[in-house]
């Protein structure tokens, strides 16, 4: 079979000092795999430096973005909302190896890397397209900060805590006004993130919608809601001078009294690569621990 890919990009984020030969063990490895398929590996200039592989070059981004046509991952969910945010617009697909803690989105563990990764590699893997969101922070009309979110947009507290008022809109129609410690937005991948947390449902990643999820709602009646994708969903601020909107919950722009957070469906997509024979509810038996009897450990199958 003749590989689909040719320029692999290949991204790495070290969580302490004490993890970095480890990560480096594993990067080199994957380095080889794709050499052994004979591609080319293109390691992103950021890991090469905090990762310390001398005698490779590094790429920038703007580089990669031109060059590859495949992206490998290797570290937790955070790094790979990250690269999958930056990588959105060029429709470059990605492939997640787990090197952090929960792997939803990094599902290929690592003593799986040299059978899955060659496969993958070869063309025999599982394609995934996920959606995003795109929102922007309104101050008196005006477009104060712009972003992407693969997981989810939300509005919440600072530092100082307290609770939010805010009021929501679909569409331009109010649903409510609510006070509550925040409000989660989430496509079907983020619905296993923060929002799960948050008492929200699990949308199945093929389903066309998004969740709205309040946080600790300061009434009893309130209850998350299942929305159609189509929608546009503003949340405006109205009390409390200490709030923020989040991005992934990696990148921020902090609200004040007035402001409104707009958020809608990307056009864009993210396309994962899993191994062939990949089961979505296979992931959530494993992550979510589905497949445990009450009064049994996690560790049991």
């Amino acid at each position: 079979m003749t590989a689909p890919f040719h320029n692999v990009a290949i991204f790495a984020k070290p969580r302490t000092e004490g993890n970095r030969p480890a990560l480096q063990h594993v990067l080199l490895q994957i380095v080889r795999l794709v050499e052994q398929a004979s591609l080319t590996p293109l390691i992103e200039a950021g890991t090469r430096d905090a990762v310390d592989l001398r005698g490779f070059d590094g790429h920038p981004l703007s580089v990669l973005v031109q060059k590859a046509d495949l992206a490998i991952v290797l570290g937790g969910d955070g790094t790979m909302l990250g690269i999958a945010r930056e990588l959105s617009a060029h429709a470059i697909p990605l492939i997640g190896i787990n090197f952090g803690r929960l792997g939803f989105i990094t599902d290929i563990g690592l003593d799986d890397v040299p059978d899955v990764l060659s496969d993958m590699l070869a063309g025999r893997f599982e394609a995934d397209r996920r959606t995003l969101l795109e929102a922007e922070v309104l101050r008196d009309g005006e477009s104060l900060h712009r972003g992407r979110a693969f997981n989810d947009v939300v509005v919440s507290h600072g530092t100082a805590g307290g609770i939010l008022g805010f009021t929501v809109r679909v569409d331009g129609a109010t649903m409510y006004t609510q006070r509550a410690d925040g409000v989660i937005l989430a496509t079907p991948t983020g619905s296993t993130a923060y929002a799960l947390s948050a008492s929200g449902p699990i949308l199945h990643p093929s389903l066309a919608g998004l969740v709205l999820v309040p946080v600790a709602p300061h009434t009893l009646s309130n209850r998350p809601i299942a929305l159609p994708d189509s929608v546009v969903v503003e949340i405006e601020l109205s009390d409390l001078r200490d709030a923020s909107a989040h991005f992934d919950m990696q990148l921020f722009s902090p609200l004040r009294p007035g402001d409104v957070v707009r958020a809608r469906l990307s056009p864009d997509r993210v396309t994962l690569l899993h191994p062939a024979g990949y089961n979505y509810f296979e992931t959530l038996r494993r992550k979510l621990h589905w497949n445990v009897l009450s009064g049994e450990p996690y560790g049991r199958a």
